[in-house]
């Protein structure tokens, strides 16, 4: 027989190694977004391999239909100057090796045989009646409600930090609202009664 399970796995994970690769080596911010739509589809079907239906359609729905949509949108109005960041580059190229080899150490301690060995581990098949979604949802709200709240509160603080660092003051020539003056107008500061004579033809 066909192992049909294991022939998805290998060939999506190829597949997501791959477009995960061209994330960061591709130099059109276009194109890196467009791989990690790719990625995000292959992690996808790699969760419903292993039955977690509701993730791989959250993945698909959310990430893919509507965050990295937003992401392709705002990356071709930024209008990014690639040649201003060529020239930083070789800048900052010591530091990026130092990062990469970093991180490189700390993925081969932790994918290690020895923290993280799959000998003896056989996947668990569920049946029809199983919901994936009220287990993750007990889980979630009860043994992991503090890193839970913990990943809500860095979102937060990197959704109000990507603001500051994008804000870059208002433009003289700009036209903006101001609500607290708009909020003390008065009636004699909008409406003026002029009296008039009145036409005797």
């Amino acid at each position: 027989m066909f192992p049909i399970y294991q022939a998805i796995f290998y060939v999506f994970s190829v597949v997501l190694l791959g477009a995960a690769t061209m994330v960061i080596l591709c130099r059109n911010p276009v194109h890196s977004a467009l791989c990690l739509v790719l990625a995000f589809f292959a992690s996808a079907v790699l969760w419903m391999l292993l039955q977690a239906e509701f993730l791989s359609l959250v993945l698909i729905f959310v990430y893919v239909g509507a965050v990295m949509t937003l992401f392709l949108f705002v990356i071709m109005m930024l209008n990014i100057d690639l040649s201003k960041m060529r020239e930083k580059f070789v800048h900052y190229l010591p530091v990026g090796i130092l990062v990469m080899m970093l991180l490189v150490a700390t993925m081969v301690i932790i994918v290690s045989p020895k923290n993280l060995s799959t000998a003896g581990v056989t996947l668990q098949h569920f049946g029809s009646d199983y919901s994936n979604t009220q287990a993750m949802g007990q889980l979630l709200y009860t043994t992991y409600i503090f890193p839970f709240e913990l990943a809500g509160a860095i979102l937060l603080v990197a959704i109000i930090s990507t603001i500051a660092l994008a804000f870059r003051g208002r433009k003289r020539d700009v036209k903006v609202q101001n609500v607290a003056a708009q909020h003390r107008v008065t009636k004699k500061d909008r409406l003026r009664i002029v009296k008039m004579r009145a036409d005797k033809s």
